[in-house]
């Protein structure tokens, strides 16, 4: 599967062990190019990318995903990351390798916004 971790989420510590399971991730934080990347700039990359889009800014990118839905935009697929506590990543891994697994396939992903 391909994804896009957003900067706030630790590529470290959420994409590796994905890229570890086989799947293709980009993490923002692991690209100093695209440091500042705004939220609109960060959807079009992961539509460029045909990646689904991991992000903890719910509430930036809720209203934006609803924005590109009313246009008629398609996006690759995104994962609103609601609980986070500290530095426990372990929950959020897990959740993301059940999502995956429900839906194994890239194009099951298109349009779909889920909230982990």
């Amino acid at each position: 599967m391909r994804l896009l971790i957003d900067a706030q989420l630790s590529g470290r510590r959420i994409a590796r062990p994905l890229l570890l399971d086989g799947h293709d991730v980009l993490a923002l934080s692991d690209r100093p190019d695209l440091d500042g990347l705004a939220d609109p700039g960060v959807l079009a990359l992961a539509v460029a990318e045909d990646r689904i889009l991991v992000t903890r800014n719910s509430r930036d990118f809720s209203p934006l995903l609803r924005e590109w839905a009313e246009a008629g935009r398609a996006h690759a697929g995104c994962v609103l990351i609601w609980t986070f506590r500290g530095s426990d990543y372990g929950p959020i891994i897990e959740g993301l390798r059940r999502l995956l697994a429900e839906r194994p396939e890239q194009s099951a992903w298109r349009d779909l916004t889920i909230a982990l």
